[in-house]
């Protein structure tokens, strides 16, 4: 027995989430029909959830500092040799 089931994601969240669906061939209701299910059965969210230590407070104001200064004209930019690939 099937039954509907309503709820509120946030609009890139949803066209994200269409996307990839439509790639892969399967459905919204059948990507949240697999969710429920692995959830249902190990009794856990099957991904983890941690807070990216990127967005720390205190990375946040190192950033928020760095980024007054080079708009202030106190940051000196300045070239390197570093290849980031």
């Amino acid at each position: 027995m099937t039954q509907t089931m309503s709820i509120r994601i946030d609009s890139d969240a949803k066209k994200g989430l269409m996307d990839v669906c439509k790639e892969l061939g399967i459905t919204v209701s059948a990507a949240f029909n697999m969710f429920a299910t692995k959830v249902a059965k190990e009794r856990r969210i099957p991904f983890s959830l941690e807070v990216d230590p990127f967005y720390s407070k205190e990375n946040m104001a190192h950033i928020t500092k760095i980024i007054e200064e080079i708009e202030s004209g106190k940051a000196k930019l300045v070239e390197h040799d570093l290849i980031e690939a």
